[in-house]
């Protein structure tokens, strides 16, 4: 069981608390976390470049010169490569650089990301935040007090607005609800901080499996088959 360091809502620090088995189970499988960051790097990407070809550029249909002759190389067309306005030799294509991870594979990646950060001792839980406006000072403050390494991501219990909003000019911080943090964003940040009503939903259950299962087979009464 992994242990993570208390913060008060003041900033102040409490007592170690025991983080939930049903999240952190200790198993960190490093294949699952890279095929789930190097698929959300992916989808990251557009994939609208593309340029022309010879084939595509308008004009040129006519040789500039004919073949022999006249003492200068053949050409064929004056929209070949060589050419100034003509097409470009292989240019990039659009296409679509979508990549699907299973859902088995994305929930044991998030799963190891939480435990990396957790055997680093990166995982913090804190009491709340008392945020009644949106006041990136106070937030500033807090982590000042907190003093925790490198970037810093908030998992909130739900949507918190004025927290969210308080973090979104601060550089190395970013605030999610819990649950919908990606691999990447627990790999991107330094430190985790999760609210204490995010995790008591989660509780001490032990990891289930998360295999889908198939509908049994509705059997046919006696009196459906005599209708029959």
């Amino acid at each position: 069981m992994y242990k993570a360091r208390y913060i008060n809502t003041d900033g102040s620090a409490g007592n170690e608390v025991t983080l939930p088995v049903a999240l952190f189970d200790g198993v960190i499988h490093e294949g699952a976390l890279h095929q789930a960051v190097t698929a959300y790097l992916s989808n990251q990407r557009q994939g609208t470049v593309q340029r022309k070809n010879r084939s595509a550029v308008a004009g040129g249909s006519r040789k500039p010169w004919r073949q022999k002759g006249t003492g200068r190389a053949r050409q064929g067309t004056i929209r070949a490569v060589q050419w100034r306005g003509g097409g470009r030799a292989f240019p990039p294509q659009s296409r679509s650089w979508t990549r699907r991870v299973p859902r088995r594979i994305r929930k044991l990646a998030r799963t190891s990301a939480f435990n990396s950060r957790a055997s680093a001792g990166r995982v913090a839980v804190i009491e709340g935040f008392d945020f009644e406006a949106p006041k990136t000072r106070k937030l500033a403050e807090l982590l000042a007090t907190i003093e925790l390494p490198g970037k810093v991501l908030f998992l909130t219990n739900g949507v918190n607005r004025n927290l969210h909003l308080s973090g979104r000019n601060l550089a190395g911080v970013r605030v999610l609800p819990f649950g919908e943090e990606s691999s990447f964003d627990v790999v991107w940040s330094g430190t985790v901080i999760i609210e204490e009503a995010a995790l008591a939903g989660l509780g001490e259950r032990a990891p289930t499996d998360d295999r889908p299962r198939r509908r049994p087979i509705e059997r046919a009464t006696a009196a459906t088959a005599e209708g029959a």
